[in-house]
């Protein structure tokens, strides 16, 4: 279905993009990519461009060549979205949009169906905070593309998917969970959220449906969970890093755990109340019938997560955080 088909991936150097790309050139697609690494392609199926593709002029020169497939992972906002949404749709068979599962108001278990966030929070001040806040830009991004008059189009919805440089534990990110394990320092977590239900992606699982729903003419005009079944509360995701690279961690209460953050403290805060310290269970019926996947064949969690962190290059760099010093100052305060 796929081979001797163009693909454009946008920002596809990411968590996913890393087992997309490939997965796509697996199945014959010629794939060029564009984000703003520098990678080396050594594959002649894949091209890699590192450019700025949110750049307008440069963006229009290469929709000129007529992509089969759009994969965009790129973060818009609002208004660059409403002016480069018909373009991209003009330019395609099928563009695929990278929305997110954050969307999602509290249900007891997640279909596509269930409210979002946008629609249903009577919280005036999250609600203000719509350009800045990812969970609720992105459904009005869905929204803008459901109104447009074009039907080829696809709404991705990914869970916390992580990857070879991408490990996530409540609301920290690789550079704080991996760095801290790799110098024996623990980590300060939100007690809040430990006994709330996660559900975390393997990325090659979530590459091998986007891959699956590619030209995928079921797929058009609509909307997919992207993520596997399996979810567990945050603390036994946090006895998981613990058994596999021996990382400890320290619950406070959930004030504590955001003055962490500094100036990012009230974007942090809504990433903690309105997603992860809401129970994610998903139920990913619609994709694995759209794919013809099994969740028997998702890779389980604790298996993952252990294959990512023991392949990690001994030499990795982190990008620096200043959550890390506030942390070495809490716990020095702590006695830790």
């Amino acid at each position: 279905m796929l081979s001797g088909k163009k693909v454009l991936v946008l920002g596809g150097t990411g968590a996913m993009g890393v087992y997309l790309v490939p997965r796509l050139a697996q199945m014959g697609c010629q794939v060029d990519v564009i984000s703003l690494d520098k990678v080396q392609s050594n594959d002649e199926r894949i091209t890699y461009t590192q450019a700025d593709a949110k750049d307008d002029n440069y963006l229009k020169e290469v929709l000129k060549n007529r992509y089969d497939a759009i994969v965009d992972f790129l973060l818009y906002n609002t208004n660059e979205f409403s002016s480069w949404h018909e373009m991209m749709l003009k330019s395609t068979d099928h563009y695929m949009f990278f929305s997110t599962y954050r969307i999602y108001a509290d249900s007891p278990v997640i279909t596509e169906q269930s409210p979002r966030l946008l629609d249903v929070s009577a919280d005036k001040d999250y609600l203000a905070k719509e350009e800045k806040e990812y969970s609720l830009y992105k459904a009005r991004q869905e929204d803008i593309l459901r109104s447009c008059g074009f039907g080829n189009w696809t709404i991705i919805r990914p869970a916390i998917t992580y990857s070879k440089y991408r490990f996530q534990l409540v609301t920290l990110e690789a550079n704080v969970v991996v760095y801290r394990a790799q110098k024996g320092l623990p980590v300060i977590v939100p007690q809040e959220a430990l006994p709330v239900q996660a559900t975390m992606s393997w990325a090659g699982d979530v590459a091998n449906m986007l891959s699956r729903l590619v030209l995928n003419p079921a797929a058009y005009g609509e909307t997919y969970t992207v993520a596997t079944a399996e979810h567990h509360t945050w603390q036994e995701i946090a006895d998981y890093y613990n058994e596999i690279i021996g990382l400890e961690y320290i619950p406070v209460d959930t004030e504590t755990y955001l003055n962490l953050f500094g100036d990012w403290k009230v974007y942090a805060g809504y990433q903690l109340k309105y997603d992860r310290c809401f129970n994610r269970v998903i139920d990913n019926s619609k994709v694995l019938a759209a794919t013809g996947l099994k969740q028997s064949e998702l890779m389980p969690l604790k298996q993952g997560l252990k294959k990512e962190l023991l392949a990690l290059p001994k030499d990795v760099v982190w990008s620096e955080t200043t959550v890390n010093a506030k942390m070495d100052e809490l716990l020095k305060k702590l006695g830790k």
